[in-house]
């Protein structure tokens, strides 16, 4: 069997090349996003995904958000504060263990609702920018945080990313990617142990590979003629539309 063969063999019957591109497109923007600013491709990717291709949440984005991460922690792997990383990892395990019973008894109309508020206080805590020094407590506090948010929403990295924020700029980096890398995998089994994580919806994380790879090194040469707080206004700005959206189709659903 030939490569193309094989690949056809794999496809999902259900996702045409249109759909696929869309996806693709919106991946290679959240990985973008995230090469430029360490952080953003799940809270640009997220609301999106969940009105457009509610098959992505959270599952396949937190498959993508792996290879991702490892990506980003890789490139400063020397910088890592492991001290901090294994506070927040442990707190992350615990609200990842948490996130797994709220998903096996909410209802879905319960946790459309509940991801648009999850990810409008991810936004309120950005915008708010309090000023915390990465502590055992708060990096403990944020992981579980994080582990929470992200295994319910796929975006979970606001509360570190507020928590570490205080780091110099290298360290954050590759810190916040050696946390997001091992804890996608904390919140991938805890999705499998709750039954929201089935094999063909990790196969479409694992085919919008090659898009988050794309994304990442296009990265690259626009970091260097982007405003990062500026683009930091545009991932906010459409992480809080795509979370009122999806809180007002939530509404609207539960009143018909």
């Amino acid at each position: 069997m030939n490569a193309a063969a094989w690949l056809g063999s794999l496809w999902p019957a259900d996702l045409g090349a249109g759909r696929y591109a869309a996806m693709g497109a919106m991946v290679f923007g959240g990985a973008c996003l995230q090469g430029i600013g360490g952080l953003g491709f799940a809270m640009f990717c997220a609301p999106l995904a969940l009105l457009l291709f509610p098959e992505l949440v959270p599952g396949p984005l937190l498959a993508l958000s792996c290879p991702l991460a490892l990506l980003a922690m890789l490139r400063e792997f020397r910088a890592i504060e492991w001290s901090t990383a294994g506070y927040a990892l442990v707190g992350r395990l615990g609200g990842a263990l948490l996130a797994t019973a709220v998903l096996r008894f909410a209802s879905p109309s319960t946790l459309s609702v509940l991801f648009a508020l999850l990810i409008l206080t991810g936004v309120a805590l950005s915008v708010r920018g309090w000023q915390v020094r990465p502590t055992p407590a708060t990096s403990g506090t944020a992981g579980f945080a994080s582990g929470l948010m992200g295994t319910i929403t796929s975006a979970g990295a606001p509360p570190l990313a507020i928590a570490l924020q205080n780091l110099p700029p290298a360290p954050l980096r590759a810190t916040l990617g050696f946390v997001f890398f091992a804890g996608s995998v904390i919140s991938l089994a805890a999705l499998h142990a709750a039954g929201r994580a089935s094999g063909d919806e990790l196969l479409v994380g694992v085919l919008l590979t090659p898009w988050m790879v794309a994304g990442f090194a296009a990265s690259g040469p626009l970091s260097r003629r982007l405003s990062a707080q500026g683009l930091r206004g545009v991932l906010l700005t459409l992480a809080t539309l795509g979370a009122l959206a999806v809180l007002a189709q939530a509404l609207f659903h539960a009143k018909n």
